[in-house]
């Protein structure tokens, strides 16, 4: 079959090397036309289909093997890393996206992202973008999270794309156990708390605990934690609870409570409280000393209380290095009911671990000091609220307690200070009671210095059981009363309590155990002093 002009006319794209338009292969010869007819198809098939695979290959990319993909991301994340340490990369953040929570407010993450949206390079982004999971993993409703830089738009410029992926907790209810011993009761204590977290989805953690102490001591409480509130920069924090003590033993008279505490304000190293509670102390036995009986009765408790901590040790429960420093301001009175109970109370705290280099040893040192006065009209003939007086002694471990004057190793609980005879004991076989009540001071001053260290044996040391050996002394007087017309510092030095001893310690992620051997080297005629070994339970603080 003959073919047309237009058929033996093949058309061909340009040239992709020299840009010729494509040329006309026929000459007008009929006979050669007819002859090489056939072959002219079957090349111009050809040279079509060899120039459709020509215009295919510069699009196609040819596949890159397992190797030389990731040869090329340590390339890019190499040059990425030389480049952060030599200069600063200039880059803004576009956007924020948070994906991940389904019953979290958005605005409740967005608050602990904000510093992320002011990074003006990518070292300041990759630091803020930490500190921002480190804040969501304190928020405690989260199991995870991640964060992930995308590319912004383009036409912005320099901008990157924060995405923000959490993993809310799968469990809202979680529940604690611990015993341990604390100041601010008699003996050891055991606690229970059970939480329910992000109820209403602002973060919030509700709880309820509940307290009790072997000696009858018990406490029943509820609160609710609110980590953002609009309006606020700070946690609200709201407390109410129900405590009874029993000083019988040591004071003569029983505790009661109930109370409710407000956060007003709560940083790193500020914390600001308001408590108001209404206050019960009665005496069942009636054989109370002179001081304690005046100060039975009701008592409105309102009040201001403020801390400044700063903790650099590097452990709580056994620190070998850093320093810590609490200072605690508490103002009583701020109603003018004739029944609130009016003072003001000062208390110091510091603390200083000098590790030595060898067997994992530190030497901890310490000192306490506080004082407490009533004010008001005719405040110097008046004494100071019972409870908020200072009470010195009990088996806790002055290392990892950090709140002011109360405990002096080899002491028992409220076992030195001022005293006064209690009524006549109409028990007469009742050996055991003693016939002096502690009736607290209102000026208080202790020290320590506790040297710790690796055991020989390896076990231990994998668990971090270690020995110590440590001194301790203090004292404790009184002010209010006209009492400070008679105070001599050089008196108050020369009466201080002290005590040695040494023993091992066994730190848990919650408390610390301590099995110790006390020995008094001085100790006043109506002071509870211990000498022997002595275990005991201490939560930090």
């Amino acid at each position: 079959m003959a073919d047309t002009e237009e058929d033996n006319q093949a058309t061909f794209p340009p040239n992709p090397i020299n840009g010729q338009e494509p040329q006309d292969f026929s000459n007008g010869d009929k006979e050669d036309d007819d002859y090489e007819d056939g072959d002219d198809d079957d090349k111009d098939e050809e040279e079509e289909g060899d120039d459709d695979d020509d215009l295919q290959e510069p699009n196609l990319r040819k596949p890159q093997s397992r190797e030389s993909v990731l040869l090329e991301q340590r390339f890019k994340i190499n040059h990425l890393v030389q480049r952060l340490r030599s200069e600063e990369v200039p880059i803004r953040v576009h956007d924020v996206i948070i994906k991940g929570n389904t019953k979290t407010k958005d605005w409740i993450i967005e608050a602990e992202l904000q510093e992320i949206r002011n990074a003006k390079t990518m070292q300041e982004l990759l630091k803020t973008t930490q500190i921002a999971l480190a804040k969501l993993k304190k928020l405690g409703i989260f199991d995870s999270g991640t964060v992930t830089l995308e590319a912004g738009p383009p036409e912005f410029g320099d901008v990157a794309n924060v995405i923000v992926h959490v993993s809310e907790a799968k469990s809202n209810i979680s529940a604690e156990l611990s015993a341990y011993g604390k100041p601010s009761a008699s003996s050891w204590v055991a606690e229970g708390a059970l939480k329910y977290k992000n109820l209403l989805g602002y973060g919030d953690i509700w709880d309820g605990s509940l307290a009790y102490g072997a000696n009858g001591t018990s406490e029943v409480s509820v609160g609710l934690l609110a980590p953002r509130v609009k309006g606020f920069v700070t946690p609200a924090v709201v407390r109410v609870s129900l405590l009874s003590q029993d000083w019988q033993e040591f004071c003569s008279y029983k505790e009661r409570s109930l109370g409710m505490s407000l956060g007003l304000f709560s940083t790193k190293h500020h914390d600001l409280v308001y408590n108001l509670g209404w206050r019960t102390l009665t005496d069942p036995s009636q054989m109370s000393s002179r001081s304690i009986r005046r100060q039975l009765g009701h008592g409105l408790l309102s009040s201001l209380k403020y801390t400044f901590k700063i903790d650099r040790r590097n452990s709580s429960i056994r620190p070998t290095k850093g320093y810590a420093f609490l200072s605690t301001t508490q103002l009583g009175g701020l109603t003018p009911d004739i029944r609130s109970l009016r003072f003001l109370r000062q208390e110091f705290d510091v603390r200083y671990a000098l590790p030595f280099g060898f067997y994992k040893s530190a030497l901890n040192l310490g000192m306490s000091a506080g004082v407490v006065f009533p004010w008001g009209c005719g405040f110097l003939n008046k004494p100071s609220p019972l409870p908020e007086k200072f009470f010195l002694g009990g088996d806790f471990s002055p290392v990892c307690t950090l709140g002011g004057p109360t405990t002096i190793w080899g002491f028992k609980t409220r076992g030195l200070g001022p005293t006064e005879p209690r009524r006549e004991n109409r028990d007469d076989n009742d050996d055991d009671a003693y016939e002096m009540d502690f009736i607290g001071g209102d000026l208080a001053v202790t020290a320590f210095a506790d040297l710790s260290f690796d055991l020989p044996v390896r076990w231990f040391r994998e668990r971090g059981i270690h020995g110590h050996v440590f001194a301790s002394a203090g004292n404790i007087a009184k002010l209010t009363e006209n009492e400070y017309r008679h105070f001599s510092p050089r008196k108050f030095l020369e009466s201080f309590r002290m005590s040695v001893g040494c023993g091992i310690v066994i730190p848990t992620r919650l408390f610390r155990i301590e099995g110790n051997f006390y020995h008094g080297l001085r100790q006043h005629e109506h002071d509870r002093a211990r000498t022997g070994f002595r275990l005991n339970l201490s939560a930090p603080s």
